[in-house]
């Protein structure tokens, strides 16, 4: 559980916090096996019996302080007693994890849950469109060929399709049979049939292991419904225009009833891959993307603004719909159209799942993001709780979870990887802020409850191996609890700034705004953001200097000169402004691009933001060796750093780059065993997506690509064409409008 603050000191007092112009917050990654530092957890059982405070209900940890019959609790200074078992248990200290480290993992003992879900299997169900072309079905049939090899043994998957009518597939014959059932047209219409009459739902999920064979060749069979059939179906040919044959809606809201009735017997968590091509366009939840079109522009409606928000709330119902069934799902879209991801995103994003967009199916990633996702550890039916001491409070919680609907700060997810991550900020509860005179410092901490499948080879060995592998979910809780320094002075504070966070939470906050108010707002909120940091920042630190006899010439410093912690900000804010999530819907940012880019970055760890906000640029004097670690993003860092070759890392695409000058001995591409290829498969490999790989040799290959990455000459507003403006007079503006606000 790696656990980053935006400040390593928090603020005194509101007045402090206030004047220093920073988010005060933190970036949590619950599953992560390590903490921030790459330390693991201390391990141990009976978390159950863990002592909890009887005023704020944390949990004892290692900053408490321990009598022999009683203990203080760390974050509200309440008095607890001990129970007989955990006096003897805390007699030997050494024993108990929860006495050696303030990071813990602890197994809890299976609650409710029955015989049969202790081997509940993990059960995968592919949803294919079959409103697609040839190309799409290609691709999705390699992407589940892929999944297949990554699933675990004893693992049931399940084949569906959808477009005028669902497709159940029975594998576990001979030959594969496929039942079918119509979709009704209307918009409000359900599918009539229970599917379980259709077919039973354990002739539709098979065992992985017996029937891998057969599953491929069922895969085979998939073909794209005609224009004639859906035609027919949908009774609307006008003029030959086909209209509706993508049934999504009424197929995921079956599928979900369909598997929920075996939610915690057959399985303890389900994953739908829904493959999409194009919007749903037929029955309950279609979708008009006649509104991506020029009516915007003419109405003069602020067309960033019209395509964020959904356009029916019938995606946010079915993820709650999912969340009752154990049902995560995850979206695959490989389309260039518009279908409408703003409305689609919620079925996703609240089921704990994720969302992918490939806008064609030629360079598609899509096989390898499969094979990575499922061979990457997960927990499951995971809670977040975290909890402060008394003197600040959370103030706004941001990631991919569903509140839970009776406790404040409880958050509920259904399917966690070790890479999603969550964002908070803090607020103080009373005007005096941390006492000055008490020892005490400020604690916060994070509980993580979740629930992990462990293969049978994991367990014991004295199954016999006759019988069927069993998986076992195995409930354990995770808790982190961290103490903080305080900044005695504004000095102090700006000195334990970590630049990534306050990019996270800044990057939280932008998205929420442009979703309520508008892209432009975004951007305005933004720069008034780094404006004032600016103004509060040469105001603390008394740097302003006016020149002689006139207030107009004075001096500020744009760049922090003085604080090398705050120094990355200027740069980032401006690649954030450059970047497509905030970049205007005239200068071609697609609104589907936009609405990946949002649930891509709002859950991605704090040094892969960084990455894909501002790319890491490094050079190399031969394949085999490093010439400098890291260059701004300017042609003018390429040409005076005089190396030939570049990597640059964007975190969804890897470029390596020849320069025009380098010496054609040079081996291109670079070999397999060099350092540069080293490099760039591990950035691949600890990647949670598959980053796209491209090789451009300069003078002779379209550099196109690699040189719209060097955006400081770029002019932050406008289509991003070269000009004089860029970083540089992005400061000045910064500059000028601090120097407005200071007066």
């Amino acid at each position: 559980m790696a656990v980053r603050a935006s400040v390593t000191r928090f603020p005194s007092d509101p007045d402090a916090q206030d004047s220093s112009g920073l988010p005060w917050g933190v970036t949590v990654t619950p599953f992560a096996g390590q903490d921030e530092n790459g330390n693991p957890p201390a391990h141990g059982s009976e978390g159950h019996l863990l002592p909890r405070c009887e005023n704020c209900w944390a949990y004892f940890n290692t900053y408490c302080e321990l009598d022999q019959w009683a203990w203080t609790c760390s974050l509200c200074g309440t008095l607890n007693g001990l129970s007989t078992q955990a006096i003897t248990k805390y007699s030997h200290p050494q024993s108990c994890a929860e006495m050696s480290s303030s990071f813990i993992d602890l197994e809890m003992p299976l609650e409710g849950y029955e015989e049969e879900a202790m081997q509940a299997r993990p059960v995968y169900v592919a949803a294919v469109d079959l409103s697609s072309s040839e190309e799409f079905l290609e691709l999705t049939k390699s992407a589940l060929l892929a999944a297949l090899e990554a699933l675990v043994p004893g693992a049931l998957f399940g084949l569906a399709t959808f477009s005028h009518k669902l497709g159940l597939y029975d594998v576990q014959g001979p030959v594969p049979v496929v039942k079918h059932v119509f979709i009704p047209p209307d918009s409000d219409g359900t599918i009539p049939i229970e599917l379980e009459d259709v077919m039973p739902l354990l002739s539709f999920l098979a065992p992985v292991e017996t029937c891998k064979d057969k599953i491929a060749s069922a895969l085979e069979t998939l073909r794209p419904t005609t224009s004639w059939e859906r035609t027919t179906a949908a009774g609307q040919g006008l003029d030959g225009v086909l209209l509706g044959g993508r049934g999504f809606g009424p197929a995921m809201e079956a599928l979900f009833n369909y598997l929920g009735s075996e939610y915690g017997s057959t399985f303890a968590l389900a994953r739908v891959f829904a493959f999409l091509s194009g919007a749903p366009d037929y029955g309950a939840g279609q979708l008009d993307t006649r509104r991506y079109g020029e009516q915007y522009a003419s109405k003069g409606e602020d067309a960033d603004r019209a395509l964020l928000p959904e356009q029916t709330p019938f995606y946010k119902e079915l993820a709650a719909v999912a969340v009752q069934a154990g049902v995560c799902v995850d979206i695959f879209a490989v389309t260039n159209e518009y279908t409408d991801l703003a409305s689609l995103k919620f079925l996703s994003i609240e089921s704990g799942g994720s969302l992918f967009l490939y806008s064609s199916t030629d360079d598609s990633t899509l096989p390898q993001d499969m094979y990575r996702m499922l061979s990457r550890p997960y927990a499951f039916n995971c809670v977040l709780r975290l909890r402060t001491s008394t003197e600040f409070k959370l103030g706004h919680s941001y990631g991919h979870f569903f509140p839970d609907p009776q406790y404040e700060y409880v958050q509920h997810i259904i399917c966690c990887d070790a890479h999603a991550t969550y964002a908070y900020d803090f607020e103080f509860e009373k005007v005096e802020g941390f006492s000055r005179h008490t020892s005490e410092a400020p604690v916060l901490q994070i509980a993580f409850q979740y629930t992990v499948v462990v293969p049978p080879e994991e367990l014991s060995s004295e199954l016999s191996t006759a019988s069927r592998p069993k998986f076992s979910p195995k409930r354990r809780l995770r808790i982190r609890t961290v103490q903080y320094a305080v900044a005695r002075n504004i000095n102090e504070l700006y000195d334990s700034v970590d630049a990534e966070v306050v990019l996270s939470i800044l990057v939280h906050k932008v998205i929420l705004a442009s979703l309520e108010q508008g892209v432009r707002e975004g951007r305005m909120l933004l720069q008034d953001w780094l404006v004032i940091l600016t103004s509060q920042y040469n105001e603390a630190c008394k740097l302003i200097q006016y020149g002689v006899g006139s207030s107009t010439a004075a001096e500020i410093d744009v760049s922090f000169s003085q604080c090398p912690q705050l120094q990355p900000l200027p740069r980032l804010v401006f690649a954030l402004l450059r970047n497509p999530l905030l970049r205007l819907h005239e200068e071609g940012v697609h609104p589907d691009y936009r609405i990946y880019l949002q649930c891509l970055f709002s859950a991605l760890e704090p040094s892969y933001l960084h990455r894909a906000v501002y790319p890491v640029l490094t050079s190399y004097a031969t394949p085999d060796k490093q010439a400098y670690p890291r260059h701004s993003l300017s042609r003018a860092a390429l040409i005076t750093s005089g190396s030939p070759i570049f990597l640059l890392d964007a975190f969804t695409t890897l470029i390596v780059f020849y320069s025009a000058t380098a010496d054609p001995a040079l081996p291109f591409p670079p070999p397999h065993d060099c350092l540069l290829r080293t490099t760039v498969n591990k950035l691949k490999q600890e990647r949670n997506i598959t980053p796209k790989l491209i090789f451009i040799r300069g003078g002779q290959d379209d550099a196109s690509v690699f040189e719209n990455y060097l955006i400081e000459e770029q002019d932050v507003d406008g289509s991003g064409f070269t000009s004089v403006m860029g970083f540089v007079s992005f400061l000045e503006d910064i500059r000028r409008n601090a120097l407005e606000y200071i007066k």
